[in-house]
């Protein structure tokens, strides 16, 4: 078996662009591969910035032979028919076509053998059409050509079987097209001299001696392992930025971390500033010692005569210019209140539906004061200035340099205005959680905030009717939920969600004058997009999504922490054996009762009569369901759902008994008709805790 190589050179391909195109040209010449009836072992893919690279491994010398059968008309038919088929497969006479019995009947059948071809003569081809699709996000045409390319494409190595592929990529007009070659070149400035390669082992290799380091994820292991030893040698610690290791893994082939200062002059700037200015315009690291951000880390592709000491100067005068314009903007911020900038938020559009910032902010000020009654600890008045400072620092200088930092400015600038901590942290807070694994926020003020910041977009969005549809979240709600949810479970809030929601309309109808077409379909909608998403959050961690739908059929199961413990206790119920036994009987009930229902066409809802119930088994059954409805109503009133659970745990014995001795379907209509009433009342009596029908195995 024998391997292809494949290396597209060209200039710098943007480094977030690197990792989807490797993909794509794996997908795409695999995909080629196969259609064509190559079979192969195994194939890898490779991106650097100058350079993607496939090798596919285990591939034949030649395609295999082929036989094509074609099943035609019966020996015999008519000669129109005959000559229908030997037109459809290309044949000039029936000499060509092979009788076959099928059954009681014999069938003509055109055969076409095709003998397998020699693989580098099909690779040429189906090379150059997997590079023309490669899909780009951004493209470039060159001159008159119809080829497009994401950055000029220099060279084409093409290597089968240890030779070079005959063949050329053609690129229209008038450009001339690059021919195949079993050539290559190292790192631009260390290395250019081309070399000429024979398989993917020498390729590597040779690279490697020419200052290039092939494979990403070893680029970034050696940038990761290299900052660590050098913070350390400086008594410095290096701040985690992973989406800034692979962004830099994608500047440069041969990777050289150097470590340059941060003026002093600037250390008093807040950290997140100086973090973002250098990741955002420079892609520097972030090294602090003592826990303040005092040193940078750079990852250069060239390896200096003087160890780097120019190009750590020629950067940190670079970063000195930067960081004078975050100064500026720091300052120049400092000079006006987050009140003060409160009027500028009415000049930035929340929605062209929905209002502006400023109107956002209202209506979080009055959501969150809401909100803080259910959260322990909260003082009402913080909550309600905190939302409605929330979104001033978007209006500010250093906001608008730096987007990412918004909240974390409105912070700063709060506690420079003296505002009370509480509110200052919530301004920050008031974003969180925006994924899974982001920060939860647990201080009382910026947990009411945070919700009334996700309840309030989650209202009006569905409110004009814009939801999620498919795969599409263009507004994040769902994101928004998972956050609702988790400021709920993490901090243990007993609120109700319909009451939320309630009050996010509230405070939309005072100031957008907005209200839904139907409240009563709208909380429904929002009820169940929550339960959805919780469905979605507990399945990650195991819960079983039909136990999460059996408590929310109950009706009225808006608190999450409530909602949650009862799914707990009854998971752990089920899990018994007793819960388990006593879940074949519900289904058993409950099948008897839907099928003589149907049959009678009515409903057997009332209590049995007392006077009906004859055989023992009845009676202690009777009993029992008393006893169990009212302890397990008990437990549930008290949230005590392991009580409940227990209560219906002693259905077990009385259950088993009665479908073991007693027959429903009787004779007599009078006494049939109460045992079906006694098996709607099994039913009644396990619903008070969860729809038991909704559970699934």
């Amino acid at each position: 078996m024998h391997e292809l190589l494949l290396e597209l050179f060209s200039e710098e391909i943007p480094a977030r662009m690197q990792a989807r195109a490797a993909d794509d040209l794996k997908r795409l010449v695999t995909e080629k591969l196969a259609a064509a009836g190559l079979v192969f072992e195994r194939a890898g893919a490779f991106v650097t910035p100058r350079r993607l690279a496939l090798v596919v491994e285990g591939l034949p010398l030649h395609t295999a032979d082929t036989r094509e059968e074609k099943k035609g008309p019966r020996v015999g038919s008519p000669d129109q028919a005959i000559q229908g088929f030997l037109k459809s497969t290309g044949l000039g006479s029936l000499d060509r076509c092979e009788k076959r019995t099928i059954g009681k009947a014999e069938f003509w059948f055109a055969v076409a053998e095709k003998k397998g071809v020699e693989t580098a003569a099909v690779l040429p081809e189906l090379l150059v059409q997997a590079i023309h699709e490669l899909p780009w996000p951004k493209s470039m045409r060159f001159a008159d050509a119809s080829f497009r390319w994401v950055r000029p494409l220099q060279s084409v190595l093409a290597v089968f079987d240890g030779k070079p592929l005959a063949g050329a990529l053609p690129r229209g007009g008038s450009l001339d097209p690059l021919a195949f070659d079993d050539g290559t070149s190292g790192h631009r400035f260390l290395a250019p001299r081309p070399f000429k390669v024979r398989n993917f082992e020498e390729y590597r290799l040779k690279l490697k001696e020419a200052h290039v380091v092939l494979d990403r994820e070893e680029r970034k292991a050696l940038v990761e392992r290299e900052l660590q030893r050098l913070a350390t040698a400086h008594g410095l610690t290096v701040k985690e930025d992973r989406g800034l290791l692979e962004e830099v893994a994608g500047l440069v082939e041969w990777p050289v971390v150097l470590i340059g200062q941060i003026d002093p002059r600037f250390t008093a700037l807040p950290p997140e500033v100086l973090s973002t200015s250098m990741r955002t315009h420079q892609k520097y690291f972030t090294l602090m010692a003592r826990g303040r951000v005092t040193h940078f880390a750079l990852v250069a592709n060239m390896v200096a005569r003087d160890g780097g000491r120019a190009i750590v100067a020629g950067n940190e005068r670079v970063l000195r210019a930067r960081l004078c314009d975050a100064e500026f903007f720091w300052e120049q911020d400092k000079r006006a209140t987050l009140e003060e900038r409160l009027p500028g938020l009415k000049e930035v559009v929340f929605h062209a539906r929905l209002g502006s910032v400023h109107d956002k902010a209202e209506r979080m000020a009055t959501l969150a004061a809401e909100i803080a009654r259910h959260v322990p600890g909260c003082d009402a008045d913080q909550a309600r200035r905190a939302a409605r400072l929330s979104k001033a620092d978007l209006v500010s200088g250093m906001v608008g340099e730096f987007p990412e930092l918004q909240g974390v400015m409105g912070r700063y600038y709060a506690l420079h205005e003296k505002l009370p901590a509480p509110v200052a942290e919530a301004i920050a807070d008031h974003y969180a959680p925006q994924g899974p694994n982001d920060r939860c926020p647990t201080a009382a003020v910026s947990v009411a905030v945070a919700l009334a910041d996700k309840i309030d977009t989650l209202v009006g969005f569905f409110a004009i009717d814009e939801k999620p549809t498919g795969s599409k979240d263009p507004f994040a709600l769902r994101r928004a939920a998972l956050g609702a949810i988790r400021l709920a479970v993490e901090n243990g809030l007993r609120f109700r969600l319909r009451d939320a929601i309630d009050g996010a309309l509230i405070a939309y109808k005072r100031v957008n004058n907005l209200e839904p077409a139907s409240r009563a379909s709208l909380l429904d909608e929002l009820l169940a997009f929550f339960a959805d998403r919780l469905k979605v959050a507990l399945r990650e961690k195991g819960v079983r999504h039909d136990l999460i739908a059996a408590v929310f059929a109950l009706g009225g199961q808006d608190d999450i922490v409530d909602l949650l413990a009862r799914v707990d206790a009854l998971a752990r119920f089920l899990g018994s054996d007793d819960g388990a036994n006593l879940l074949t009987a519900y289904r058993r009930a409950a099948n008897i009762l839907r099928i003589e229902e149907k049959k009678d066409g009515r409903a057997y809802a009332e209590d049995p009569d007392a006077a009906l119930v004859k055989a023992a088994e009845e009676t202690a059954l009777v009993a029992r369901l008393e006893t169990a409805e009212r302890e397990a109503g008990g437990g549930i009133g008290r949230e005590d759902y392991p009580a409940a659970m227990s209560a219906l745990a002693r259905l077990r014995a009385p259950v088993d008994l009665f479908f073991d001795k007693v027959t429903v379907n009787v004779d007599d209509a009078a006494l049939r008709a109460n045992r079906l009433k006694l098996l709607n009342r099994i039913r009644r009596t396990m619903d008070q805790v969860a729809d038991f029908g909704r559970i699934e195995g």
